[in-house]
């Protein structure tokens, strides 16, 4: 073997030796970072829960049956005062918007009457229009909002649409009305 080659060999296995390290180092990472990324999720999602509804000391999730994996998916939340009684329902909803899914944090009380708040957490809507979804303006419509209204004032119910982009208006309506369905489904 020539000079050129044994050189050759050496900083491939020198790249090799480099690239298996970095391999090793990033999966002895990324477990721990894993469970602590899942800890700020939870974290967020209850503090996006206690916004939505003030009153509740507690939010006992409520789970889907098991999947393959026996992993269980929180379907909802009940909020609960000091006392544990049920003072409304917290849940996170996804819906296709213009753009794409927008995803919808919201509460009802625990009659099914009035929706407690809403937030749109993620969306993928054009900035400018369909972005408005998450202003002050569109959303406190939400607040206090009888659930049998919650629809587009265009179509009968109390929530004002946002000119040019009426399908991400519509989106989040059609978000929380299909997740309070659930829930009062459920709830039953």
């Amino acid at each position: 073997m020539s000079e050129s080659n044994k050189d050759t060999v050496v900083v491939i296995g020198k790249l090799v030796l480099i690239s298996v390290i970095a391999a090793l180092l990033l999966a002895i990472t990324y477990i721990p970072t894993q469970a602590q990324l899942e800890r700020n999720i939870m974290a967020a999602q209850e503090a996006i829960l206690g916004e939505l509804v003030p009153g509740a000391e507690n939010f006992d999730p409520v789970e889907g049956p098991a999947n393959v994996d026996g992993e269980r998916e929180i379907l909802y939340y009940r909020a609960l005062d000091g006392s544990g009684n049920i003072i409304g329902y917290a849940f996170f909803q996804q819906q296709t918007g213009y753009g794409g899914p927008i995803m919808v944090a919201g509460a009802v009380d625990a009659s099914f009457s009035t929706v407690l708040g809403m937030d749109v957490l993620r969306h993928e809507e054009t900035p400018g229009l369909g972005a408005r979804i998450t202003t002050p303006a569109f959303q406190n419509q939400f607040d206090g909002a009888p659930v049998q209204q919650l629809a587009l004032r265009s179509g009968g119910g109390s929530i004002d649409s946002i000119t040019g982009a009426t399908v991400s208006a519509q989106a989040v309506v059609t978000a929380l009305n299909t997740k309070i369905n659930q829930i009062k489904t459920a709830e039953a």
